[in-house]
């Protein structure tokens, strides 16, 4: 057997490992596109067909909550396949589509796109609307011009527009009607996020009890944690109803600061790619968003600035830097891409973990933590 074709399989490996921790010797059945039991050792269940993975670490699929493509392909396109495909082959089984800030009716016509495409494949989860709605003194790699105020007419407007698709929106807590935005989309089922921001502690933190409960790529566009202004990251390491997005790179966030953030918010971190269309692609120039962004050794930037616009990461690469670089055990970092992202959607019930009645999302990794082989839905991706 070289899937998991059969309607019971048994999957085995060296290890597995989610937000629980770390089995040895350990084993997965599955029913279909269902997790029936796990366990380790001789005393397993009967199955149509076993695979056993040798040495593999076993993981639950990787979720990201943050991601503008890859493999050349923005998830404003009217094709993104090639994106969606490198990323799974990289070990995401699940992906919520970033969107930058653009007019609203060109906005609306991404949102159709995207309920088109999950109609037609359960593994993209939704959109992000990273804009319109925030600050043009932290814009980022945002383009000003479509920058908007979160007006009751603006944000219905999207609301309408993404019914059933929008997942997540980034709201500058500081901007006039943003808390009165937050409890619409919250009211809406949209999990709102505080980024790209120049709030202060006080307002960040209206905005989390207002119902928002993300942080947009902690550190990155927004304030730092001053001693007297602990600013939108002191309020959302101080609230545990938030969940801080983290873009482990090394270039986004210094590795001694991600290693604190880590230590200051345990089980809320949750590692996200926002990769833009040269991850899983060659060094150049790119566009993002109406934005021209060159891309030199990996690092991008909007053209002729020292604007970072977005990464060229990966998830998989993220696991193996919070483990080299962070210095995180290994299923915390696991959860970081897996229990953690789901739970931030409402998801956590069924989606991030390696337990009876969750998803077959699977990633089997090598002893050094490089991708072997990925199943979503009990369904081989890689």
């Amino acid at each position: 057997m070289t899937g998991l074709e059969a309607r019971r399989a048994l999957v085995r490996a060296a290890h597995v490992v989610d937000v629980a921790g770390s089995t040895a010797d350990g084993w997965v059945l599955l029913d279909g596109d269902t997790i029936r039991a796990v366990g380790s050792g001789a005393d397993a269940p009967t199955a149509d067909a076993v695979l056993d993975l040798g040495d593999a670490v076993l993981t639950p699929g990787f979720i990201d909550l943050h991601g503008h493509g890859g493999a050349t392909e923005s998830y404003e396109d009217d094709d993104v396949a090639a994106a969606l495909a490198m990323h799974r082959s990289h070990g995401t089984t699940r992906s919520v589509l970033s969107l930058v800030a653009n007019p609203v009716p060109d906005t609306a016509a991404s949102l159709a796109r995207i309920r088109t495409l999950m109609h037609d494949d359960p593994l993209v989860l939704g959109a992000h609307l990273e804009g319109p709605f925030l600050s043009p003194h932290n814009k980022g790699a945002h383009n000003e011009a479509f920058l908007v105020d979160p007006t009751p007419a603006s944000v219905d407007a999207l609301l309408s527009a993404g019914d059933g698709v929008v997942r997540q929106v980034t709201i500058a807590p500081e901007l006039p009607g943003a808390i009165d935005a937050v409890h619409r989309l919250v009211a809406a089922g949209v999990a709102v996020a505080v980024g790209h921001t120049v709030a202060t502690y006080d307002q960040a933190r209206a905005a989390f009890d207002a119902g928002a409960t993300i942080l947009t790529h902690a550190w990155n566009a927004m304030p730092g944690l001053h001693h007297r202004a602990p600013g939108p990251i002191g309020a959302a390491v101080a609230d545990d109803r938030v969940t801080l997005e983290l873009i482990l790179d090394g270039v986004h966030v210094h590795p001694v600061v991600a290693t604190a953030l880590m230590r200051a918010a345990p089980g809320r971190v949750a590692l996200i790619t926002d990769a833009m269309g040269a991850a899983g692609a060659a060094d150049g120039s790119y566009r993002l968003g109406s934005l021209d962004v060159t891309v030199t050794d990996g690092v991008a930037h909007v053209a002729g600035t020292d604007t970072i616009a977005g990464s060229t990461l990966t998830q998989d690469v993220a696991l193996r830097n919070a483990v080299t670089l962070v210095g995180r055990p290994l299923p915390d970092a696991v959860a970081a891409l897996t229990s953690i992202p789901a739970g931030a959607l409402g998801l956590g019930d069924r989606l991030g973990r390696l337990a009876p009645g969750f998803a077959a999302d699977l990633v089997a990794l090598s002893p050094e933590l490089a991708v072997q082989r990925v199943w979503a839905d009990g369904r081989a991706l890689r």
